[in-house]
């Protein structure tokens, strides 16, 4: 049986690979080996190694009855213990014999200073403590008061501080500035590329959790309600649409361009979504006053939408014409197409904005099924516009 400082030994391995790596290392070993090395590293990290290794080697379970198990999204479970540090007025000398007598130095980005409190006051780079005069004292060298992590703050907030300042490593501290541990700097970027990959399925109902190793049942219990909403929204829609089955019978050339006007809205409030999304993500929507994203958007939604627009009242004008029954009301029915997909546009762009806002002022995830009510408010406005013009101009 392997000893427990080997276990120790590769478990500090471990913690600085990154979950693919360390799981490739760990499938070496032996079932037993596996288990409690997987039982020492923090929880968070440990389910995600388990995903890479083979499903025959994962000695722990990723589910209980069924449901994934819930992890904290807390900085502290992407932590690490601090590899050195040595204490205001230590020499260079000491400090280069601290480095050595580390357990990983390997490992070490800096060394970090603290006062008799442990508070964190600063920290060095090993280049520039190796490149110091042996006399001299860490105080003379150190980057004083450096950026820290609070072992309370939000993974997304801190993955936002990781984005604007692109550290190889981050120390956490306290209410107190006492050092606590730190955080790899590719860690906070994978969580990141995490959530920002996660945004095209939770728009669509595809919660972040699922992968593609994910138990079929367990993704049918994810995914099929909201398709049951979507088609609960379709409805409305369709009923929208039901209201002037009478407009369509007198006009039929409107049923051609119905999908038109659909798909040519239902885009640019996607790519407004697609904007916010990424804004909340990274940060950049609270940096500026919310009404300019949704004067900025419904801009270039009406903008892109009276482009678009006159293409396709050309081709309503072309293809109306060609009809008898329609051919005198060519001209009006352009016109229609022409306000229909400019005021669809625009208010696809605003609702690309307000929907995740208003997501998140409610306490809910925004990206969670965004582009189902963003397809439900573009069809209905959209839709009903057209016909509604059509109705009141043409018949």
């Amino acid at each position: 049986m392997r000893q427990e400082n080997d276990i120790q030994k590769l478990v500090r391995t471990l913690r600085a690979r990154a979950p693919d790596d360390a799981a490739e290392l760990l499938a070496r070993e032996s079932p037993e080996f596996i288990r409690d090395a997987l039982e020492l590293l923090p929880d968070r990290h440990a389910r995600k190694v388990a995903e890479y290794l083979p499903p025959q080697r994962r000695p722990i379970k990723t589910h209980t009855d069924g449901k994934d198990l819930a992890i904290p999204e807390a900085i502290v479970e992407l932590m690490d213990p601090i590899p050195a540090s040595v204490a205001v007025g230590t020499t260079v000398a000491a400090a280069v014999e601290a480095v050595r007598r580390a357990q990983v130095p390997t490992e070490l980005t800096y060394l970090y200073i603290t006062d008799d409190g442990d508070k964190l006051v600063g920290l060095v780079v090993l280049r520039d403590l190796m490149l110091s005069e042996a006399d001299a004292t860490v105080d003379q060298i150190m980057l004083a008061s450096p950026f820290a992590l609070h072992v309370d703050m939000p993974l997304s907030e801190a993955c936002k501080a990781a984005v604007r300042r692109h550290y190889p490593v981050y120390p956490v501290v306290d209410a107190e500035n006492r050092l606590l541990g730190q955080v790899r700097g590719w860690r906070l970027f994978e969580q990141q590329i995490i959530e920002i990959s996660a945004q095209p399925g939770q728009m669509v109902g595809v919660q972040k959790e699922e992968r593609s190793f994910t138990p079929l049942f367990s993704a049918f219990l994810k995914r099929h309600p909201w398709l049951q909403l979507n088609l609960l929204t379709a409805f409305i829609a369709a009923f929208v649409v039901g209201s002037f089955t009478g407009t369509i019978e007198k006009i039929v050339a409107l049923a051609a361009f119905l999908p038109v006007l659909a798909g040519q809205s239902g885009n640019t409030g996607c790519q407004a979504l697609a904007i916010t999304l990424r804004g909340l993500a990274l940060g950049d929507v609270d940096k500026r006053p919310k009404l300019h994203l949704v004067l900025r958007e419904g801009a270039l939604g009406i903008a892109n939408g009276l482009l678009v627009g006159l293409v396709a009242a050309a081709a309503m004008w072309f293809y109306a014409s060609q009809q008898p029954e329609s051919a005198s009301q060519a001209p009006m029915l352009a016109l229609v197409i022409l306000l229909a997909m400019s005021g669809s546009c625009l208010m696809s762009g605003i609702s690309g904005v307000l929907i995740p806002l208003g997501l998140r002022r409610v306490g809910a995830d925004p990206a969670v099924a965004s582009a189902i009510f963003l397809t439900t408010v573009t069809d209905i406005v959209g839709m009903g516009l057209m016909l509604g013009l059509a109705t009141t101009l043409v018949l």
